[in-house]
């Protein structure tokens, strides 16, 4: 499979998932061979596991795979960032490393962006969730709280299933913890957010390896300074170039 051209690029953040890799990506694969030219970039986000040997090894085998190897961890809204702007493809897509974002459901991200110039963003919201009573009833107060502060009309801002337009992405402010308020800001850019119901499933194997932004209390100081852009945004200059 050849990147020289791809439409569309899968951005996949890891740390230390060594044993996901190979199902993800075989999974990424049935998901999207003839459908598009695309690219698949995982960044390895300073995994002290085998994830760097592994993602080599199919490197190996898809000529369509790359992988970005951040020295220390950044975090995900780091990792998620690099991929981005090493991407080839006009639209991106994102899904997490550890396999319980399924990658069957992309092919109907990526369309919904496609096929409207209006839609900036297409959020994956996740039903049939895995996590722990005690952790979905912090998802529900924390994106109770966000909505009606930020009015972004998302219930599920913390599905990794996400594909939007890559020069929007790159036109936003970045901060720890962006990939958490994609729906707000695009919005704030004048684009309207598709929403695609997903399934959710059990990881492939390991233990969590990046934090909940779910809970409430971690992401305070983010909530108020996104509020705090989107009353500060003015309206987007109509430019028009003239020529002699």
């Amino acid at each position: 499979m050849s990147t020289s051209q791809p439409s569309v690029s899968i951005v996949v953040p890891v740390r230390n998932e060594a044993d996901n890799i190979a199902p993800l990506i075989a999974e990424i694969g049935a998901a999207l061979d003839g459908r598009w030219a695309y690219e698949i970039i995982y960044v390895n986000d300073g995994s002290t596991d085998a994830t760097g040997e592994r993602l080599m090894a199919m490197m190996k085998q898809r000529d369509n795979l790359r992988q970005l190897r951040h020295a220390r961890s950044g975090g995900q809204s780091a990792a998620v960032r690099s991929g981005v702007r090493a991407a080839r493809g006009q639209i991106v897509a994102t899904l997490d490393g550890d396999g319980q974002n399924n990658p069957a459901f992309l092919p109907d991200l990526i369309a919904a962006v496609e096929k409207d110039s209006k839609v900036g963003l297409a959020a994956g919201q996740r039903v049939g969730r895995k996590d722990t009573g005690f952790k979905k009833l912090q998802s529900r107060v924390a994106n109770g709280v966000r909505n009606s502060i930020l009015k972004d009309g998302t219930r599920d801002t913390g599905c990794g299933l996400k594909a939007f337009r890559r020069d929007i992405f790159l036109m936003m402010p970045y901060f720890d913890g962006l990939h958490r308020f994609l729906p707000a800001l695009v919005r704030r850019e004048g684009f309207d957010i598709a929403y695609v119901d997903v399934i959710d499933r059990p990881r492939h194997s390991g233990v969590s390896n990046y934090g909940f932004f779910d809970r409430l209390w971690i992401g305070i100081m983010d909530l108020a300074g996104v509020w705090w852009l989107i009353r500060r945004k003015k309206p987007t200059p109509d430019v028009t170039e003239v020529n002699a």
